[in-house]
Parts: C-alpha cells; structure tokens; sequence
C-alpha cells in the first residue's frame, strides 16, 4: 500500500549539528570533517542503494564529491548559528522496484532542485520493516546558496517560502501517481491531509527514536502518549464505522489484501486487543467485497 511522506527540515551549526555528519550517515560512507577535525564512519549503515551528488549546470564539478562539497558549505558558513543546508525526506512507493524508485527519485529531483540551482546530495534507503516488508525512501540535502563557476553566492530567500514547500508536496503527489500509471500499479498517493481527504480519522504524530528509547527506558515521553491516544481513539472510530477504513484504502488503490488492511489498521489502533476489534469489525462489514485469489495466491478485497 503506496503511502505519502514528505518532510522537510533545515540542518543548522545552532543545534550542534554538522553537514558532514549528516551526509555521511545519510549516504552511508565515512567522511572527514575539516571543520570539527574528525571522521564520521557510517559505513556499516545498511540499506543504502543509490547515493549520488547531482550539479546543476555551469557548477565546479569538485562538488560532485561529496565530502569537498560539504566541507567547502561548513567552511563558507561562518556563523555560529547558520543554517548549512535543506533536507527533504520522502517515502518511495514500495511497490516499485529498486531501479524505478531511483529513477522516480533522479527525475524529481533534477525538475524540482536540481534545475532550480540547488545541489542534490541524493541518497535512497531501501530499509526493511520489522515485518519484512521494504519502507523505501530517499534523504536529499540541498544547498541554500546561489552557485556559479564561482562558487556559493547569497542565499536564496525565495527558497524558504512555506509556499515553495507546498508546491513540492503536491508535486511529488503528483509526480509519483504518474509514474504509477505509466507502470500499470494499482496504487496512487494524496498529499491532503486526511480531512481534506473527506477521512473521519485524526492525524498521528510521529514517534522518533528519542521518544521510543525514553518509552523502553520506563519514561513516559507526552509524543508517544499523544500518539497512543490518537491511534486509540482512531480504532473507535472505525469500530463504530468500519467503512472509514475501506473508504480510505481504496482512496489509494482499488483493491487490497489482508496485508495492507493489517497495516492500516496496526496504524490507527493501539495494542494487540484493540487491534484485533479493529479488524474483526472491518472483515464483518457488509461493505467489503472479497474477490478472491490474485496472481501470488493472496486473497484480495475492495
């Protein structure tokens, strides 16, 4: 089940942290850092399957290397609080192989940053869930200055508009849906929230790692809370109504298996019990069609 994610962030020296840093964990490679007089040594990272720098035109092509292209950013930037770089975060359809994931990420990022003047540090993820299913994504980080034969320029203004972010989040919707049909995949993708959606189910937040490790630690962090609480209230929703989870299955894609109802609703509900409520009510809904084995033997459903 194809789903929408893409963030975006600003990596800056104020927090403590380092463009190296990132981009050596990012590509999975050990980088020198000048600045801080150290190596970052990612290379037992796994998961990584395509790491590249992409230049736009009339760019010192030195700066196809990553680490001299980080380390001339930390040398420019000289203020103890500047920001050195954008990231962009984003989910690839994992129902796309390895060779067109990549390409569906090159592509967006040669029309959307590449073309626009930034430089792309692009790497791809092809991380498996701890069910065994792939959660394939890419980590972009972009330069935030103008850039020439010459070298970095001013920073460019117009590049931190919350309009600008927008407009990639809707474009890459867009761009992956197209690819989608071009490659016959009963799948599509929706930037909108969920109400926009015209779904009756509350946003989650996200649970990072810190707030996961104070939970194993027996501190209870309010995110995580929050997010349980979310996820519960979500699982009453849909025992009351079970047609709010097929509605937004088949939002994305026509048809679906026991698999992908498990994963939506593992998603909007919290703990084993509530979990297995949740799906009995969504197998006992007079709206759900079974349509019996597909091509691998799964059973399918609409």
């Amino acid at each position: 089940m194809a789903i929408y994610h893409f963030s975006v962030q600003v990596i800056s020296r104020s927090t403590g942290r380092s463009a190296v840093a990132a981009a050596a964990y990012r590509s999975g490679s050990r980088l020198a850092d000048e600045r801080l007089g150290r190596d970052h040594d990612f290379t037992n990272k796994p998961g990584v399957v395509h790491s590249e720098v992409m230049l736009p035109e009339n760019v010192p092509e030195q700066w196809s290397d990553r680490e001299r292209l980080w380390n001339d950013v930390e040398a420019f930037e000289k203020r103890k609080d500047a920001q050195l770089c954008r990231e962009v975060e984003f989910a690839i359809p994992r129902e796309m192989s390895q060779t067109q994931g990549i390409e569906l990420a090159r592509d967006f990022m040669a029309s959307e940053f590449v073309d626009q003047g930034m430089i792309a540090d692009l790497n791809v993820h092809w991380d498996v869930d701890a069910d065994g299913s792939a959660k394939p994504h890419a980590h972009v980080m972009l330069t935030m200055r103008s850039v020439d034969e010459n070298g970095f320029g001013q920073k460019v203004r117009e590049w931190n508009r919350t309009e600008l972010v927008e407009r990639w989040r809707e474009r890459w919707a867009g761009h992956v849906n197209e690819r989608l049909a071009e490659l016959d995949i009963d799948a599509r993708i929706d930037h909108r929230s969920l109400e926009a959606q015209g779904i009756d189910l509350e946003p989650q937040t996200k649970i990072g790692a810190p707030a996961q490790r104070m939970e194993a630690a027996g501190l209870e962090a309010d995110r995580a809370e929050d997010h349980r609480r979310i996820a519960r209230e979500n699982g009453q929703r849909i025992i009351a109504d079970p047609s709010v989870v097929l509605d937004a299955i088949t939002h994305s894609q026509a048809t679906f298996t026991t698999r992908d109802l498990a994963k939506f609703v593992h998603r909007h509900s919290d703990g084993l019990d509530q979990f297995n409520e949740v799906m009995s009510a969504v197998k006992s809904s007079p709206d759900l069609v079974e349509l019996g084995q597909d091509g691998r033997g799964q059973d399918r459903f609409t």
